[in-house]
């Protein structure tokens, strides 16, 4: 699959429509968001960015559980995206949402406190994968947070015969290293510290597993005054 190929939520423009209801009946939603939301933990003031927001309902939930921050939504659907600002004008809450990609992330350097990103990951190629976290690491203030949740290694023999599922809609090539466990090597491999696992939830179709993680401040600069 070429590198630059984006794919929809559920591999097919037509089926966007129906990305929510699917989210909800295939992976305990609710539950492993709410875990998500709580790791974030955002202090006033902070920017969170919700990367790969989809039709929203994670941003949404942000701005409601932190509404003293600033929440960004960005992914590269135009369809989810309308999706996305017809539920929070709704809620009503204040979230910006853009679109771009994950692998080129339309913000400065250093712009956000937290970086959150649910089930957008299994479907970027390896490359794709490793463009995206290094533009998150760019992205995060030194010391910032990455909040991960996506499938992950699957639990049990039961959870990998359900993931095949996932891996059939949304392309074995880019949920391998999902199934392999990799996420968390990948993460550290961009440079990250503190790359832990924070929480697993079986699912009617796989494993979800929840990450956190820390950029790393910059390097010192070598030497001293002359």
């Amino acid at each position: 699959m070429p590198e630059d190929r984006y794919i929809p939520p559920l591999r097919y423009h037509f089926l966007t429509r129906f990305y929510d209801v699917t989210v909800r009946a295939t992976t305990r939603e609710r539950k492993f968001k709410r875990a998500l939301l709580a790791q974030v933990d955002a202090r006033p003031g902070e920017r969170v960015l919700d990367l790969g927001c989809g039709t929203g309902t994670f941003a949404v939930a942000l701005a409601r559980r932190y509404p003293t921050t600033s929440i960004t939504g960005l992914d590269a659907d135009a369809t989810a995206l309308a999706i996305a600002r017809r539920k929070a004008d709704a809620a009503p809450v204040a979230v910006a949402f853009e679109q771009g990609r994950a692998e080129a992330l339309p913000f400065p350097d250093a712009s956000f406190e937290h970086v959150a990103s649910s089930l957008l990951f299994h479907h970027l190629t390896r490359g794709q994968k490793a463009a995206a976290l290094r533009e998150v690491r760019r992205v995060l203030k030194p010391a910032g947070a990455l909040h991960l949740a996506d499938w992950g290694r699957p639990a049990n023999a039961v959870m990998r015969a359900a993931f095949l599922v996932v891996r059939l809609l949304d392309g074995l090539e880019t949920t391998a290293d999902n199934v392999a466990g990799r996420l968390p090597e990948l993460v550290a491999d961009a440079g990250f510290a503190d790359v832990r696992e924070t929480a697993s939830l079986w699912t009617p179709v796989g494993t979800i597993r929840l990450h956190r993680a820390t950029n790393r401040p910059p390097a010192a600069t070598r030497g001293g005054p002359p």
